[in-house]
């Protein structure tokens, strides 16, 4: 199904039942395909909703520039619409930025997060991150694409998008959240390392971590029972 937001089409799908929901934001470059395995496992005890955020999936492109606050007016926005009530935010790397921003704003409608492979925290500059800068800007200057793969695979208007989300960091709202919250983390995850993992668990006054071992950054495909497990007891103590 399709609803209408600041003029574009954005693509969701709403499954099952129960007075308490779940909300399933995937990552960036992704859809909402990625989650349907939880969906089908949790929509006879949940209202479920899936939302492709735009532009990706069947949802259009924003016509201004969206930041991760942009991409949480537009979760109200459809949460409004379907009257979902008792949020239960399961989240993906970039689905966790907006998950953090749409508590934050959002508390009384939310009751618990689930946050996998989260991004959001400020990361490490090495050496090798200032030589990777440097290298770009000479390729730029030579009038070759350069840079990170989610950032070349954009159109010209989603990556001043991408530019600006990538450079907003949550820690604030993060040491201002004390909802529930179930982190999971890939212990080979590059794109979202431990130790961001080891600082939101710091910063999330009543959180809890959890590394899954030999997964990636998409551990929640990788390891779908174990983390399929994790998620059930989570739920369970949130009751």
């Amino acid at each position: 199904m399709y609803f209408t937001y600041e003029g574009i089409k954005i693509y969701y799908k709403k499954n099952g039942r129960g007075k308490k929901s779940l909300v399933f934001l995937h990552g960036w470059g992704a859809e909402h395909s990625c989650f349907l395995p939880y969906k089908d496992c949790f929509e006879n005890n949940y209202n479920c909703l899936l939302i492709d955020f735009p532009p990706f999936g069947k949802s259009q492109e924003p016509k201004t520039v969206w930041g991760v606050e942009e991409y949480a007016k537009m979760l109200k926005a459809i949460v409004d619409i379907l009257k979902l009530k008792e949020i239960i935010i399961i989240a993906h790397s970039f689905g966790c930025r907006v998950a953090i921003k749409f508590s934050s704003c959002y508390t009384k409608l939310v009751k618990a997060l689930i946050l996998i492979g989260a991004a959001g925290c400020k990361p490490r500059r090495g050496l090798n991150y200032h030589f990777k800068v440097l290298k770009y800007k000479l390729s730029k200057n030579k009038n070759s694409l350069a840079g990170s793969a989610d950032y070349v695979a954009l159109s010209p208007h989603m990556r001043k998008c991408f530019i600006k989300i990538v450079n907003t960091f949550q820690e604030p709202e993060m040491k201002a959240l004390a909802l529930p919250t179930l982190l999971i983390f890939g212990e080979k995850d590059r794109d979202t390392p431990l130790y961001m993992a080891k600082r939101m668990k710091k910063f999330i006054k009543n959180s809890k971590l959890v590394v899954i071992k030999n997964a990636s950054h998409f551990c929640f495909i990788e390891k779908f029972d174990l983390v399929f497990d994790n998620i059930c007891s989570f739920l369970k103590e949130c009751e």
